[in-house]
């Protein structure tokens, strides 16, 4: 008998070291405990699964090792879940695009004041919900003072982009303009490639080359009906408004890469609040200097005013909250191929809107965009592009958030 009791107080001692260990190479005795555990002791044999359980024993690059394929990421739920978002993002900037050209024609336009408004929506929303998470204390300390600088220069090449989409319209029509996507999407590339380290493999590069295809299908259709889209702009101010979209889409660029190497890391309430806090400050600022001939020349009596910037505040609000989420899931990359539908569902609002006609090359562009979309993901794993390599082997770096690829691995039932 007193073998056995000494028998099961070692047992026991053992099952409690495994229970607290916390890295799964090293030695312990659990490791013969399966054997005994299993007949011996109830309360080790409820233990033991823990212990071979433990978060770092499945990584991701385990989940994607065990599972390959041309088309392994096309068949999860995920691709079709990014792919969906693209097509909402679309329609938000487009709808943004559209009350830009519909205020321009009021004559309305100051490109700082327009955007103004949504970075206070942010504010208001993600600034006040990131202060009930860390507490006033924890947000100055955590956020501003240390963090702070990387978001003041995020939000700077967001607001920069904006003002340039924004001026770019009382030069331009709403197809030439459409260009923004185009050049952000060759920015991006390069940026990720040098500075994130980011490796496209072919089918990426060929995803995309056909979704420029597919804008230039569009482009030709549009030369060929000779421009219906709305405007009467003249040649010399056409040149102008594309540098000025052109100048847009750099800054766009160059933003979209560095929010998707910040909400990788962070939560994605602290970088949406903090891009709006700053945004506030910098689009006030901007607007006092550069847009006071604007408030002068603008027509403030016309009722419209008030609602197509109100339309184009909650538009892009929505944008800036799903935008996010499209990074984790995916990556700036797609998140800007995937805008280049907005040429094909601004053509669709400009039917309603500006009495435009549809050409038959238009659904070809589409389907041709679209299916770049989905070349673009072929030859990826199950994480697709979820899996950041600046975040380490199993993403120990970044943030367990909502379409992170570390939220995956910890809790694969998850929706995203």
């Amino acid at each position: 008998m007193e073998t056995s009791n000494a028998k099961s107080t070692a047992i026991e001692d053992a099952a409690l070291m495994g229970e607290n260990e916390e890295s799964p190479g090293s030695s312990s005795p659990t490791v013969s405990a399966p054997e005994v555990v299993d007949v011996t002791d109830a309360k080790a044999k409820q233990n033991h699964p823990r212990v071979e359980a433990a978060p770092t024993t499945t990584t991701a690059y385990d989940i994607e090792e065990g599972k390959g394929g041309w088309s392994t990421y096309l068949r999860t739920r995920n691709f079709w879940i990014v792919l969906l978002l693209g097509q909402i993002l679309a329609l938000c900037i487009t709808s943004t695009n559209t009350f830009s050209s519909l205020l321009a024609e009021q004559p309305f336009s100051i490109p700082a004041f327009q955007t103004f408004w949504n970075y206070v929506l942010l504010n208001l929303i993600y600034t006040s919900y990131s202060l009930y998470k860390y507490g006033f204390g924890g947000y100055l300390k955590t956020v501003l003072l240390k963090s702070g600088w990387k978001y003041l220069i995020l939000s700077f090449l967001d607001v920069e982009g904006n003002y340039f989409t924004v001026l770019a319209y009382r030069y331009t029509t709403i197809l030439s303009a459409q260009l923004i996507n185009f050049w952000a999407i060759v920015v991006v590339v390069l940026i990720s490639s040098i500075f994130l380290h980011v490796r496209y493999h072919w089918t990426q590069i060929l995803g995309i080359l056909i979704c420029i295809g597919g804008v230039g299908i569009l482009f030709g259709s549009d030369h060929i009906t000779k421009g219906s889209t709305p405007g009467g702009i003249s040649g010399g101010n056409q040149l102008k408004g594309d540098l000025f979209a052109l100048a847009g889409a750099t800054f766009y660029g160059l933003s979209n890469v560095a929010e998707e190497f910040l909400v990788s890391k962070r939560p994605l309430y602290e970088v949406v609040g903090q891009l709006g806090f700053w945004g506030v400050l910098i689009s006030g600022t901007q607007t006092g200097i550069f847009d006071r001939d604007g408030f002068h020349a603008a027509n403030w009596h016309e009722g419209k005013v008030g609602g197509y910037l109100t339309g184009y505040t909650l538009c892009l609000t929505i944008f800036y909250s799903g935008a996010p989420i499209m990074f984790r899931l995916a990556s700036a990359a797609f998140f800007n191929i995937s805008l280049l539908t907005g040429n094909f569902w601004g053509v669709i609002i400009g039917v309603k809107v500006f009495h435009l006609s549809i050409h038959w090359m238009y659904p070809i562009a589409f389907v041709c965009i679209i299916g770049g979309l989905v070349v673009y993901f072929v030859g990826k794993n199950v994480l697709g592009e979820a899996r950041k390599p600046w975040l380490g082997r199993n993403q120990e770096w970044g943030v367990s958030g909502i379409g992170t690829a570390r939220r995956r691995v910890e809790r694969p039932d998850a929706l995203v």
